[in-house]
């Protein structure tokens, strides 16, 4: 996938993604029309699934969801107060099956995969250097489209970089004008400052100020969308990979529902033109809440397939 420009390579991907499934689109849509005539209309179910047979290309039924998890380092933790708990502490955690996302994938009989980005390696402290280079942002994102291999159904991605990788993500969206100005705190603040000159385009803004889970999460969503995989965005990182690649190519997110509409991510959410699945404000970075928005879009699509066997 690298080439001597792996920036080009990705902007050649980007802006050469295939269009929904139109037929399958209006296939669901039909089921659920008959559906509302006789047991009045589906809402939000309905919408789910129309997105789901689009994004597919196939009838919704059985989904076997699969979350994924990317955890990085930051540099700046160093100049921030310490976290209630590290992201190794996190991944270690989840390794060990203690984290809520644990319980709520065993209950839902989901997949789970909690990648680490080279966690005694943090990346530089995006408020005073560009976080990483191009080259190694471009393989970040390699990684995070291989770690998609043979997904499919649905998938949950999210990004655990602490409160640094927080500050990271926010200060990507903020280089991409989906902040209201001066929002952030200092150090997003201080990480735009330094970047000003170099932010216009949006793969530059992500190696500058996104942390490897940023670029591991945009990898991830193209990799989903080129193998046909509705995809729910969990969390601010997540929000920031499809920001950038929505800067790109203003389709290249429309695979993609938002788990969680509360707090930052619904406003962001809202301006990228992604619906929520639910509105919890529960603002975890443990995909705690993909989880429970993916208990409703499986819930969803069964119901689907039931009315559609009635109607069949």
């Amino acid at each position: 996938m690298i080439s001597g420009l792996p920036f080009d390579d990705i902007r050649q991907l980007t802006a050469n993604l295939a269009g929904a499934d139109e037929a399958a689109r209006a296939e669901a849509a039909a089921v659920n029309r008959k559906a509302a005539e006789r047991d009045g209309p589906a809402g939000k179910v309905g919408e789910i699934t129309e997105w789901l047979a689009a994004w597919s290309g196939r009838r919704p039924g059985a989904l076997k969801p699969q979350i994924a998890i990317f955890a990085a380092t930051h540099a700046l933790s160093a100049r921030m107060a310490p976290d209630v708990e590290s992201v190794q502490a996190f991944v270690d955690r989840c390794g060990a099956g203690g984290a809520a996302v644990n319980q709520l994938c065993a209950a839902g009989d989901y997949g789970l995969k909690v990648f680490d980005l080279a966690l005694d390696v943090p990346v530089e402290d995006f408020t005073r250097n560009a976080a990483l280079d191009e080259r190694g942002c471009a393989a970040t994102m390699a990684f995070g489209m291989e770690a998609l291999a043979g997904a499919s159904g649905l998938v949950v991605l999210a990004g655990h970089g602490g409160s640094a990788g927080r500050h990271s993500a926010l200060s990507v969206l903020g280089a991409l004008r989906l902040l209201p100005a001066g929002s952030g705190g200092e150090f997003v603040q201080e990480a735009l400052a330094c970047h000003s000159a170099h932010i216009s385009d949006p793969l530059e803004t992500m190696r500058r100020l996104g942390g490897r889970e940023v670029a591991a999460l945009a990898g991830a969503i193209l990799a989903a969308r080129t193998q046909k995989v509705p995809v729910l965005l969990d969390g601010v990182a997540a929000l920031a990979a499809a920001a950038v690649l929505h800067a790109l190519n203003a389709d290249a997110v429309s695979h993609c529902m938002v788990a969680d509409g509360g707090g930052t991510t619904g406003k962001v959410a809202e301006a990228l033109e992604l619906k929520p699945v639910t509105d919890l404000g529960m603002g975890q970075v443990d995909a705690s809440a993909g989880a429970i928005a993916a208990g409703i879009v499986q819930a969803a699509a069964y119901c689907h397939a039931a009315a559609g066997r009635a109607f069949s």
